[in-house]
């Protein structure tokens, strides 16, 4: 277990993960005696990205660019009010709706945390919210990201795992909606345990024109779920098609985009790519390397002395991931995970590769809201001005409906395989 020992030293060493996972696949090969291999070292770093599919994940976040600068997730927000605000605690429930949309376009829990923390947080402070709580609601709503088309995580899932991300992206859609009834339930909760405010009326009119506003908003998410739905465009294009459609709304619809604007956008999205990209470059190395140390077949046969049970592999596996995912982010952890677990979960124990891949990104994405990484946490606690640990107090409902879901999952495989196939 070389690789192991070298991957732990470096990983406490304080090296960026990327490093790591390149440095010990390189190490391994010098210390195997291997050294022939360092002459396709530099291919298989390239070879990760050598991927159509991956190219969704630069346009998808660059849509997310467009979308903040164009006025698009305010407009969403406006809808949600607009149709849920007379409700008791309309509020909270408008942040979650918001957030549904948002995840349809953004597909990143950071990234939603960040921009909802800027629209829903405020105004649910002016109405009468506590600070700290309207923060824990928004922050739960980036669980939404991971499952909801488009998914950042499914089209690293889907590249790793050399899956469709077509068919990833349909299998969220019944989780996601699972997920989001689950959330509504509880705010439900909370509203009854702090009485959450009543919002004033909102009358027929101002319900059609902040569904009018939103109209040339809410086509965006529906061009990336119609075209995938439909077979007119793969994940790549849609997300070409919805981040042009976002320019022409911004520009020439809302007009709150420049032509200044675009430049800027490109640059932040080029940047953030570049530092997933290299990731996933890294961890094909990796990959390669350890399936020379028969990583896999080593698992495979502790899990099965360990059960013989699906659904308790399942169910083990989900406890895994929940403490994997408290000390690093989902995408590092889907890097480390999916090479070694995935030929383990569908040849030893005949589990469908679109409810692993489900499973996985749901369950990974808690740790963004747990301590002591917890990326989103941390990074709603410092938008919203709150301390860490009083949110973290406020998810706990969130979380156990989370972990309610991911139970169903592994208990009914068609939950994440039904849609699928119907559509196939």
């Amino acid at each position: 277990m070389a690789v192991a020992g070298w991957f732990l030293a470096f990983l406490a060493a304080g090296l960026p993960i990327a490093l790591v996972l390149a440095a010990t696949a390189l190490v391994f090969i010098v210390v195997s005696g291997n050294t022939v291999l360092l002459q396709s070292y530099a291919q298989q770093l390239y070879g990760g990205l050598e991927n159509y599919g991956l190219l969704a994940l630069p346009l998808f976040i660059l849509l997310g660019e467009f979308m903040n600068s164009g006025g698009i997730g305010r407009r969403l927000m406006a809808l949600s009010l607009a149709l849920l605000g007379s409700v008791k605690g309309g509020l909270a429930y408008v942040n979650l709706v918001a957030n549904m949309m948002m995840a349809s376009i953004l597909g990143s829990a950071v990234a939603q945390i960040t921009i909802m923390s800027k629209i829903a947080v405020p105004e649910m402070e002016k109405a009468g919210y506590p600070r700290d709580l309207s923060v824990a609601i928004t922050a739960a709503g980036g669980l939404l990201a991971p499952i909801v088309p488009p998914s950042m995580l499914f089209i690293i899932f889907g590249v790793i795992a050399q899956m469709p991300i077509g068919d990833l992206f349909i299998s969220g859609i019944v989780p996601g909606a699972i997920l989001f009834a689950s959330f509504l339930a509880a705010i439900a909760l909370l509203g009854r345990i702090h009485g959450f405010p009543a919002t004033g009326k909102v009358t027929v009119t101002q319900r059609a024109r902040a569904f009018l506003d939103a109209l040339p908003a809410l086509a965006i998410p529906a061009t990336i779920i119609g075209t995938i739905l439909g077979g007119i465009a793969t994940p790549t294009e849609a997300a070409a098609i919805a981040a042009l459609a976002a320019i022409l709304i911004g520009l020439f619809v809302y007009r709150e985009m420049t032509w200044r604007d675009i430049f800027p956008a490109c640059v932040n999205a080029a940047r953030s790519s570049a530092v997933v990209l290299f990731l996933i470059a890294a961890a094909q190395v990796f990959s390669w390397v350890i399936t020379f140390e028969n990583l896999p077949a080593l698992v495979a046969a502790w899990l099965q002395q360990v059960t013989t049970s699906p659904i308790l592999f399942l169910l083990m596996l989900n406890v895994i991931l929940l403490l994997l995912g408290t000390v690093t982010d989902p995408i590092p952890a889907i890097i480390l995970t999916v090479p070694v677990l995935l030929p383990v979960a569908t040849g030893v124990y005949g589990i469908d590769p679109f409810q692993f891949g489900v499973i996985v990104c749901l369950n990974l994405t808690l740790g963004l809201l747990t301590p002591p990484v917890g990326t989103g946490l941390f990074t709603a606690a410092l938008m919203g001005r709150v301390r860490a640990e009083r949110i973290a107090r406020l998810l706990l409902p969130f979380f156990f409906a989370s972990a309610g879901v991911l139970v169903l999952l592994a208990l009914f495989p068609s939950l994440t395989t039904g849609l699928k196939e119907a559509l196939s």
